[in-house]
């Protein structure tokens, strides 16, 4: 049961156009705070000088001011910035001559009136600066050219794997058919997807999109090796019950990528979507490079036995490269790439989701 209420230290200071008070109490509950007639009242549950309270004050100030306070509650302190009506010094603070004795400046924050005046000047000089430099900057003529491709892009690259994850949902789950006839029913529409994917390589090269140049590379060209090396050149691996599970890991993983970069290039975030966005691929990435792993490993005998894309060299060596050699090579550098992109979406999780300063209310 909370005790009487009390009043808070509290520390004030001032511009010519702004107000700041900084009111001593931690762990701050249900602060209410409102202006009245002039007058600030302010009531909240927090930890003070007395301890875990009710603490509460009124000012009355000394000028007009507006009726709607901001305020920012941290875990030290809570802060609150008034606006006034008009911009010009105060002698003081209250309209009572005496100052209150729960009130003291706020030194750290303080600046007698030809301060404030020279750091006014210099905000106005900085806006001045930058506008000028804004003006300088030439505007892009092919901006929305730019904005349209990219939407294009990742929209189609939406319907295109959109139809391939419901084509294997409804065949598999629904129709009954057979995890062994994958390849033959989606591999062209696969094709299709990963062939234009290589415009992700060139978008982030060129600088149409700020996604770093590495783990596009990773992936694009770690996929394309997978489908068009591997399962395209042996008819041996098309029929095996791993490349469903490859499809289906690289399907699900683009149902959330690509309608969120659609939407994010008109300037639209939908919470859930960033969440699965930055979310889904700590299970279906390792998922994914584990299926891939599994379909090296069932291709390199396939590979020794048929001697194809192995490389002899002229004599007098007599040396001759297996391509199935080149495969284990393979294995390790997926893995090490995995390591790549699960770094880089980490950070990019972190970003997107991980705790934010609160803001101004």
């Amino acid at each position: 049961m909370a005790g009487p209420s009390l009043r808070p230290h509290v520390h004030w200071a001032q511009r010519h156009r702004e107000l700041y008070l900084r009111v001593e109490l931690s762990d701050v509950q249900n602060p209410d705070i409102t202006i009245t007639d002039n007058v600030l009242y302010f009531k909240a549950q927090g930890h003070g000088a007395k301890g875990d309270n009710i603490y509460e004050f009124q000012i009355e100030f000394l000028e007009p001011v507006e009726p709607k306070p901001l305020y920012k509650v941290t875990q030290r302190q809570l802060n609150i910035t008034v606006q006034k009506k008009e911009s010009n010094w105060w002698e003081r603070l209250t309209k009572q001559e005496k100052r209150p004795l729960f009130l003291a400046p706020d030194f750290d924050r303080w600046l007698d009136e030809s301060d404030a005046e020279m750091e006014l000047r210099e905000k106005e000089e900085e806006k001045i600066n930058k506008m000028k430099i804004e003006s300088r900057v030439p505007k892009d003529p092919f901006k929305h050219l730019k904005k349209g491709y990219l939407i294009m892009y990742n929209l189609v690259q939406f319907l295109g794997f959109s139809w391939i994850f419901v084509n294997m949902t409804v065949r598999l789950f629904i129709l009954g058919k057979s995890f062994y006839d994958t390849f033959h029913t989606i591999a062209d529409m696969m094709y299709f997807c990963q062939t234009l994917a290589l415009m992700e390589v060139l978008n982030s090269l060129i600088g149409l999109v700020r996604s770093p140049l590495i783990p596009a590379v990773i992936q694009v060209f770690g996929r394309n090796f997978i489908l068009f090396v591997v399962l395209g050149s042996l008819e041996e691996m098309q029929s095996k019950a791993v490349v469903f599970f490859i499809f289906y890991f690289w399907s699900i993983i683009e149902l959330f990528r690509y309608p969120y970069y659609m939407l994010s290039c008109i300037g639209i975030e939908w919470k859930p979507l960033t969440w699965l966005r930055y979310t889904s691929w700590i299970p279906l990435y390792p998922l994914g490079c584990l299926a891939e792993a599994v379909c090296i490993v069932q291709s390199i005998p396939i590979f020794s036995e048929t001697g194809k894309f192995s490389l002899a060299l002229p004599n007098p060596l007599n040396v001759t490269i297996q391509f199935s050699f080149l495969l284990q090579v393979y294995l390790i550098a997926l893995f090490l790439g995995l390591f790549v992109n699960f770094r880089h979406l980490y950070k990019q999780r972190r970003k997107h989701l991980g705790p934010k300063k609160r803001k101004m209310k």
